[in-house]
C-alpha cells in the first residue's frame, strides 16, 4: 500500500470562512489527527529510551495508549511505564501499571503534564518511555501517541 506525505499540519472541512449565523455559513474547517507509534519491551526500555515518534512543534496531545500483548511483570511490583520528552520520561505520563494484557490509557497526573499535552510548545518533541525493573517475563506492547498537529500555530 502506498502512502501520502504532507509536510504541513491537515485541515478539513466545506465551509472555509464564515459568511454568516447558521450552520452551512459557519465556518467547519478542523485539523485532522494524527498517530505514530514504536513497540516497546519492558527489558529495553527499563532505562528511558528515546522512541522514534517525534511531535511537531504547537500540537495538543490527543491520547498516548499502550497497547500490550505480553503484561510488564516484576518480582518488586515495579510494573510500570512513564512517558515523556527526556531520560526522565516523566513529562508527560507519571509512572503507569502496565500489568495486564489491554489497551491502557495513559493520562497525564500533573498540571504541568496537563499543559504540555495542551501545546506542546515551540519545538518538536521526541517521546522518551521508560519502565519499571522486570522479572522473568518481559512485557511487550506497542506505544501509540494521537495529537493534533500545530493547532496551537
Amino acid at each position: 500500500m502506498g502512502t501520502t506525505t504532507f509536510t504541513g499540519p491537515i485541515t478539513a472541512g466545506d465551509v472555509l470562512d464564515t459568511t454568516g449565523t447558521t450552520v452551512g455559513t459557519l465556518k467547519n474547517v478542523g485539523f485532522v489527527e494524527m498517530a505514530q507509534s514504536y513497540a516497546v519491551n519492558q527489558t529495553t526500555t527499563e532505562t528511558a529510551t528515546a522512541t522514534t515518534i517525534v511531535i511537531p512543534a504547537y500540537s495538543t496531545i490527543v491520547s498516548i495508549d499502550l497497547i500490550t500483548t505480553v503484561a510488564w511483570s516484576s518480582a518488586t511490583t515495579t510494573y510500570t511505564i512513564s512517558v515523556g520528552t527526556s531520560a526522565t520520561a516523566t513529562e508527560l505520563v507519571s509512572a503507569t501499571n502496565a500489568n495486564s494484557v489491554s489497551k491502557i490509557a495513559l493520562v497525564p497526573a500533573t498540571l504541568a503534564q496537563s499543559t504540555l499535552w495542551i501545546n506542546t510548545g515551540t519545538s518538536d518533541i521526541q517521546v522518551y518511555v521508560k519502565s519499571g525493573a522486570h522479572s522473568v517475563t518481559n512485557g511487550l506492547g506497542t506505544l501509540v501517541v494521537r495529537y493534533i498537529q500545530a493547532i496551537n500555530a
